[in-house]
């Protein structure tokens, strides 16, 4: 692992970051450390906080109070610095639909400062990286989400910055695409590359080193995925599928035996402590509202499940 600017073991490091609009609090005492090196995901609903959290990280907004440090420098006094050893790619995907493949990667170039001698083979390097060698000279406005989502990412990192941020880069690109790009945020971190990425799509969790859970501006939880689904293991998740799953929900909510009952596709996904009191009670509410049980049964809990019990935790511990 590689130190920061500063020495530092940690790429970025966030304490108490708070940021206002007027009287909505946008990010309320914020704070992460992000190792070198490591692939950092920020997880949370849209409007939870994520990207006021990455314009902030990238100098983009000033925060209204707290620290924030991207690479060893401050992001409130050197915001400058920071954005030369960044790179950023937003769910927009920032590209130019007007110019060639090819055309915005000089352009980017150009902005980025990449010296004239090394803009030939960082041009190859993106091209061959996006899968566009045969298509440089397209229009980027014909391109497939997919491969669209792959020339930003490549203009993202011409200049080759040891920390990246990923604002959404998955929002709108089908699933074969997403698990190719995620291929290649894996090629970039064996590097030596910090990836700071935020997402809504919980499965891309998995995907992370580390992560932090982000809801109403505040963090919930933070640390490996297989930590925070540790959390869950002291109860039992039941799987169920049945006739009328939403009065399936409206009948189970409030039973003793049910901590948390959640839609998930097309069933309930049920939180218990004892599953097999819970099971047997489960089964008598579902019979007397005749509802017929399809499956029920014990199943591992996924990212969602963790994000959907830890927001019901806050929001009890709220009202």
């Amino acid at each position: 692992m590689t130190a920061s600017g500063n020495g530092s073991p940690w790429a970025v490091e966030i304490h108490e970051l708070v940021k206002k609009f007027g009287d909505f609090t946008a990010v309320d005492h914020v704070s992460i450390q992000v190792k070198v090196g490591e692939i950092f995901g920020f997880l949370g609903p849209n409007g939870a906080g994520k990207s006021t959290v990455i314009r902030i990280l990238c100098g983009l907004l000033r925060p209204t109070s707290g620290t924030a440090m991207v690479g060893g420098f401050d992001v409130a006094t050197h915001p400058e610095d920071i954005r030369r050893h960044l790179g950023y790619m937003s769910q927009k995907f920032s590209l130019y639909d007007d110019l060639t493949v090819e055309r915005n990667i000089d352009f980017f170039s150009g902005i980025y400062g990449v010296a004239k001698q090394r803009r030939p083979q960082r041009k190859e390097y993106v091209l061959k990286m996006a899968d566009l060698e045969d298509r440089r000279g397209t229009l980027t406005r014909l391109l497939p989400g997919g491969l669209k989502q792959r020339l930003a990412l490549g203009c993202a990192i011409l200049h080759e910055p040891p920390i990246l941020f990923l604002d959404e880069p998955t929002s709108g690109v089908d699933p074969i695409a997403r698990r190719s790009f995620w291929d290649l945020i894996y090629d970039l971190s064996a590097t030596g590359q910090t990836i700071f990425v935020t997402t809504h799509y919980m499965d891309e969790a998995e995907y992370c080193h580390r992560l932090a859970l982000i809801n109403g501006g505040r963090i919930i939880a933070a640390g490996t995925p297989a930590a925070l689904k540790d959390e869950l293991r002291s109860r039992t998740l039941l799987q169920l599928d049945s006739s009328n799953p939403l009065e399936s929900m409206r009948a189970l909510e409030h039973e003793p035996e049910v901590d948390d009952v959640a839609v998930f596709g097309g069933g309930l996904h049920i939180t218990v402590q004892h599953p097999e009191q819970a099971t047997l009670r489960i089964r008598t509410v579902l019979a007397a509202h005749n509802i017929d049980i399809r499956k029920l049964e014990p199943i591992p809990p996924s990212m969602e499940d963790v994000f959907v019990a830890l927001i019901e935790q806050q929001e009890r511990g709220a009202r």
